[in-house]
């Protein structure tokens, strides 16, 4: 098959990775790339958020399978323009998109469904939104309605936190995203990732993470993208996971298709788990940054065949093979992040580390440069690594880390800390 995945980050590279590993991949194209996904795929400069262009590609290429990563051209109707095109496509609708590029709709679909989620509001206003969080006090959370790249959630300890973050966010701090905000009531627990495919009628799982969002050790700082990962998570045990698919995958799924928008791709349900019972915290229409390199990682070929069944509808002919493994992913980050920070600074000794099946650098933000890897972006790498201990695959990654020579970058020394103590 020739196969076409759109993105450019370490999710897309990871996918990329565990795609060629499948037999049934003859010729791969990832869009636009970067500069560890050349060197193991042609890479191609193409604007993913325009549906047509997507399109004219695929079909000049003669691509059978298109992968979408991000969740940009998912909420851009890319999937939907390439389906009427009659092209093979994994990702959901632009109108089911809307369980990430929502917040709002999310809760709607939650409150009809009976999946269990935080108390909300809903506003558009400053005012009524300050008057709610002053009824409510603290700590609460508001975030931004729409996407804003994983940054567009406030944690407010106090009422004049969040009282800021709603002028911020009315104020234009997230674009467009901050039109509307959602106020949450502040849930406890411990959070984790459940990584579900879905074809429309049936759902698989396919495994489980945890990410450390937090810029600093011991979990401080500000919110970032996501500086490391790991795989599985304890605290979402099997029972904790089928509670999960029983109380608030499958009937979310249900509510999708009664609205005539059956839900096809990766359904990632982040979760907060207290005392046994998981709620939802959010849905993601794609794979989660870094939690998709960690999964890779322990997938392998056989994600493809998977991902393959849930666009063609037979996920109820599939199962997984777990090994019993772990996998984690260090994210090397260039100084500043996520704040501004400076690009183009070198990054040396990636060529003499290792890539096999227990051993693999990602790239997020990376170019080339006069034949150099250059940092393009803040999230910049995602070393990762497999053992049949957590501990031993935090060993194999921090030894890979230490021997890549970035005096621009920094990462967190303490992934999975949670998992570990």
């Amino acid at each position: 098959m020739n196969i076409l995945i759109l993105g450019s980050g370490g999710r897309e590279h990871s996918l990329a990775w565990a795609v060629m590993q499948n037999p049934k991949c003859d010729k791969l194209i990832v869009a636009p790339g970067n500069a560890g996904i050349a060197q193991i795929a042609d890479c191609a400069a193409i604007d993913i958020n325009d549906g047509g262009t997507v399109v004219q590609f695929a079909e000049r290429n003669n691509i059978d399978f298109v992968i979408v990563g991000p969740e940009a051209p998912l909420a851009a109707g890319v999937a939907d323009r390439l389906r009427e095109a009659g092209v093979l496509v994994f990702g959901p609708s632009k109108a089911a998109a809307a369980l990430e590029a929502s917040k709002a709709f999310t809760k709607e679909i939650c409150d009809a469904c009976g999946a269990p989620t935080a108390a909300y509001g809903h506003f558009t206003d400053a005012v009524a939104a300050k008057a709610y969080v002053q009824q409510q006090g603290a700590p609460i959370v508001v975030k931004a309605d729409g996407l804003a790249a994983g940054k567009g959630v406030i944690i407010a300890e106090t009422v004049a936190e969040a009282e800021a973050a709603i002028d911020d966010m009315f104020g234009g701090e997230f674009g467009a995203a901050g039109a509307e905000v959602v106020i949450e009531e502040f849930m406890r627990g411990e959070e984790a990732s459940f990584f579900i495919l879905c074809d429309g009628e049936n759902v698989l799982p396919i495994g489980t993470a945890q990410d450390h969002k937090r810029v600093g050790d011991g979990d401080t700082g500000p919110n970032t993208g996501g500086m490391g990962a790991y795989s599985p998570a304890p605290v979402l045990t099997d029972e904790i996971a089928e509670r999960a698919l029983a109380e608030i995958v499958r009937p979310t799924m249900a509510e999708m298709a009664k609205r005539g928008m059956p839900y096809q791709g990766v359904l990632y349900a982040g979760l907060m788990i207290e005392n046994g019972l998981p709620r939802l915290v959010e849905y993601n229409v794609r794979f989660g940054d870094p939690e998709c390199q960690a999964l890779m990682m322990r997938l392998g070929g056989q994600a493809f065949d998977l991902i393959h069944a849930a666009a063609e509808g037979r996920l109820s002919e599939m199962r997984v093979n777990w090994a019993e493994d772990h996998a984690l992913t260090v994210v090397m980050a260039a100084a500043g992040y996520p704040g501004d920070c400076e690009k183009g600074s070198v990054i040396g000794g990636l060529d003499a580390l290792a890539e096999d099946s227990s051993h693999m650098v990602f790239h997020a933000g990376t170019a080339l440069r006069d034949g150099q890897v250059v940092a393009s972006g803040g999230r910049v790498l995602g070393v990762t690594a497999r053992g049949d201990t957590l501990a031993q695959a935090r060993d194999r990654a921090y030894a890979m880390v230490d021997a890549v020579d970035w005096p621009e970058g920094f990462c967190r020394r303490d992934i999975g800390w949670r998992a570990l103590t």
